[in-house]
């Protein structure tokens, strides 16, 4: 990979994602992408890149979404930064509402979707009306949270959570839990890019879950995304961010509740 490979890489992935890559990331991209060059059977990146921008039709759009997948970040876990969690249960019970839509926005391979399914259903009963949207611009790793399947050991579930929600694998599947279908369905996942100005939702969410995604993206493109999630929301709806990111410039959008939690204005 030559330095001009790795520059248009970068300008390739922040036309098609939004993703906004530091000038220190060209072993990360080299090694990531190394394998779809010999997939495609190309020699060189400038070959493999310059096919990528040429090319048309389904297998292109195979390929580009290929691209997007080996260069996003799906680093998660159960009941990561724990005191969002925490956070929503109480204002749940605040609300006393049993009629709850979440988004999250950065589904990865589940963990975090099925955290909030818990949260949620530990706090209202089985009997409340939710809908979790689960979303990710990397279509691998939402197959992954579609089957719901995780190693018994996975980090952020105790033995009570393992034994209410997830049923325990057997045989050649054992050492491994899957979701139960009673949770399962609480949670719809679909692509979705967020740097994308044209998607939209189903209906007003009350929640959403945003975290760690924004640090990918410049401040113009940060704040494109943050004015449509405003737009998504439900009045009075509450933003989880990541640890690193602060809305500090969006205050017309969001004002700040505690740490890395914003409510919508």
């Amino acid at each position: 990979m030559e330095r001009p490979d790795f520059e248009r890489v970068r300008t390739l992935i922040r036309e098609r994602a939004g993703i906004d890559l530091s000038p220190a990331k060209q072993a990360m991209v080299y090694s990531r992408l190394s394998r779809r060059l010999r997939e495609r059977g190309h020699d060189c990146f400038a070959d493999y890149l310059r096919w990528l921008e040429q090319a048309s039709g389904p297998e292109a759009d195979l390929e580009w979404q290929e691209f997007v997948n080996c260069l996003t970040t799906n680093l998660t876990a159960f009941f990561r930064e724990e005191h969002h969690f925490a956070l929503l249960a109480d204002e749940l019970r605040r609300r006393g509402s049993r009629r709850v839509r979440i988004w999250c926005a950065a589904a990865s391979t589940g963990e975090e979707p099925y955290s909030i399914a818990m949260t949620v259903v530990e706090t209202l009963g089985s009997g409340a009306d939710v809908r979790i949207l689960g979303s990710d611009i990397n279509t691998k790793v939402l197959e992954a949270a579609g089957r719901g399947v995780y190693p018994i050991d996975s980090r952020g579930l105790g033995a009570e959570r393992l034994r209410r929600h997830f049923l325990r694998g057997t045989g050649p599947n054992e050492g491994f839990v899957r979701v139960r279908p009673e949770l399962r369905r609480l949670v719809a996942f679909r692509p979705l890019n967020l740097a994308d100005g044209r998607w939209t939702l189903d209906e007003a969410v009350d929640f959403v879950f945003c975290r760690n995604v924004m640090i990918y993206f410049d401040a113009a493109t940060q704040r494109s995304v943050l004015g449509r999630i405003h737009a998504a929301m439900a009045p009075r709806g509450w933003l989880f961010a990541g640890h690193s990111e602060n809305f500090g410039s969006s205050r017309d959008l969001f004002r700040a509740l505690g740490k890395t939690v914003y409510e919508r204005e």
